[in-house]
């Protein structure tokens, strides 16, 4: 076990799901993994506008998948893509990439 494995093992972050969504969750994740990627690139290009549609995305589809934690995060985002925030931006994707590495996802039956 890695170093960043036991940090995940002891600082984990849980979240039930319905069951309801077992198939689509995967790839809600996977596309926040992608947002990570594109925010990265649109910060690099002063991309403030991608930024900022990404942000609201995630603000609202967050909760709607249970994940209040990715919705909080996305309003962030945006907020400080509209002041063109680049520290703040950055804080935030941390924090999404942070939370995307210690959840575990638990469907609830």
């Amino acid at each position: 076990m890695t170093m960043g494995q036991n940090r995940k093992a002891e600082s984990g972050i849980t979240v039930y799901i319905d069951p309801g969504l077992e198939e689509i969750v995967p790839g809600f994740l996977e596309n926040r993994r992608r947002d990570v990627q594109t925010v990265e690139t649109a910060l690099g290009q002063n991309d403030f506008n991608t930024i900022c549609v990404i942000g609201h995305r995630m603000r609202g589809d967050g909760g709607g998948y249970g994940f209040d934690a990715i919705s909080t995060i996305g309003e962030g985002m945006e907020q400080a893509a509209a002041r063109q925030d680049t520290e703040a931006i950055r804080r935030h994707l941390n924090n999404l990439v942070d939370f995307l590495a210690r959840i575990t996802v638990v469907y609830r039956r």
